[in-house]
């Protein structure tokens, strides 16, 4: 039978600009999953910061992100835990271009303090892009973990399946991804249909991914004070079950849940996505070239 994993997805909210209130805050909840047996604690994207890039502070701070990227090493390491602390802004001042100078970036930290795995965001949310440089076509990575094999994205990648489809085909069998998602993402011809819009495409896009993939997701989102816009819903998703946890509103918390990895192995049994993929004949092509783009115009 295939192991059990136990993960613990944290919900915080990121006090504006506030790096050590912010973090303070999720070295108490890593802690205290890792005092529950959480061989895994997931945090949001952004929660060292929040969202705030036209604040003259927030490329500074940004400078802090070895400082803090090693106090989490030092914490998977002290507790026994890997770590996914979300995403941390970082900047390159030395970098040749400008552009790639400010990289939104999730790591996985394992339980002895080591870097398993590192991801920049590729799919940036619209107003991101004033900001943010993506990872551009770099094919999007599976890395080897103490829990397997694991993909890493970053909020906004969830709505595209091809990223999913690269990770599963690569092995992947958890996807873990930090998000910083709101209702205030939709457009106001969207909310004049349906206010809660964007938890609707959050937890549809979530049990379709998972069983489309045959895979586990760990989704971390953002939470804060009720009537700013703060989506939550934060969850462990599988096939044939759906949310084995959902934290359904705004507010912070976490939630720690059991992972019975056998589940993607029936499921994988059942649906046979993953056989299909690594056909020889396989009949889809998930990268999309200018060369494919420009033939199909003829």
């Amino acid at each position: 039978m295939a192991p059990i994993v136990k993960v613990a997805v944290v919900q915080l909210y990121p006090k504006p600009l506030q790096l050590e209130h912010n973090f303070n805050k999720a070295a108490n909840y890593i802690r205290s999953a890792a005092g529950q047996g959480a061989e895994l604690a997931v945090l949001p994207e952004y929660h060292l910061t929040n969202w705030l890039p036209k604040d003259e502070k927030f490329v500074e701070l940004c400078e802090q992100w070895e400082t803090y990227l090693k106090k989490y090493q030092e914490l998977a390491k002290e507790c026994g835990i890997c770590i996914v602390p979300g995403t941390i802004v970082e900047t390159h001042k030395g970098a040749e271009k400008e552009e790639d100078r400010l990289l939104n970036v999730a790591y996985f930290i394992d339980e002895k303090g080591d870097i398993a795995g590192k991801y920049v965001k590729k799919n940036l949310w619209g107003p991101e892009r004033e900001h943010l440089t993506g990872s551009g076509r770099d094919v999007h990575q599976v890395f080897n973990t103490p829990l397997g094999k694991v993909g890493m994205l970053i909020c906004w990648d969830l709505a595209f399946p091809e990223a999913f489809r690269e990770l599963i085909a690569g092995g992947a069998k958890i996807i873990i991804i930090p998000t910083f998602w709101t209702l205030n993402d939709c457009n106001e011809a969207g909310l004049k249909l349906n206010p809660t819009a964007e938890a609707l495409f959050v937890d549809s896009m979530l049990t379709a991914r998972a069983f489309e993939n045959t895979c586990a997701i760990v989704f971390a989102n953002a939470g804060g004070p009720p009537g700013r816009g703060y989506a939550g819903l934060s969850q462990v998703v599988v096939p044939f079950v759906g949310p084995l946890t959902r934290l359904g509103s705004c507010a912070e918390g976490m939630s720690i849940v059991d992972v019975d990895m056998q589940i993607l192995e029936d499921a994988e049994d059942n649906y046979k996505v993953r056989s299909d993929l690594a056909r020889d004949d396989w009949h889809y092509d998930y990268r999309h070239t200018k060369e494919k783009a420009d033939r199909s115009k003829l």
